[in-house]
């Protein structure tokens, strides 16, 4: 089955490293990265307000680790935004495409 995996990145220079890594490695089929958003959370007990560019990563469920792992690699954040989701339901031509294109065998 297939996950949108949700990340957070500092910039588009890390945006960018992680979506190149993950495509060339087939850990993902696509790989859309958004504009900037300003995101608001509590950090080590304290208030923050950063801008961030949001990736949404198109992967199989069974890659999730190494997606995780690799994403972690490249991330400068102590603690990077990771978060999966599975897919309940997916247009079935676009499933067999990105099964096809993460194919490693």
């Amino acid at each position: 089955m297939m996950e949108l995996i949700l990340c957070n990145c500092p910039d588009t220079e890390v945006a960018e490293r992680i979506t190149q890594h993950l495509l060339q490695r087939k850990l993902a089929a696509c790989v859309n990265v958004l504009p900037a958003v300003q995101s608001h959370y509590v950090w080590q007990g304290q208030l923050e307000q950063s801008t961030e560019i949001p990736l949404l990563i198109k992967a199989r469920k069974e890659d999730f680790i190494e997606v995780e792992q690799a994403i972690c690699a490249l991330h400068p954040y102590q603690v990077p935004e990771i978060i999966a989701i599975a897919a309940q339901q997916v247009f079935a031509p676009y499933l067999q495409w990105v099964q096809e294109v993460t194919s490693r065998d």
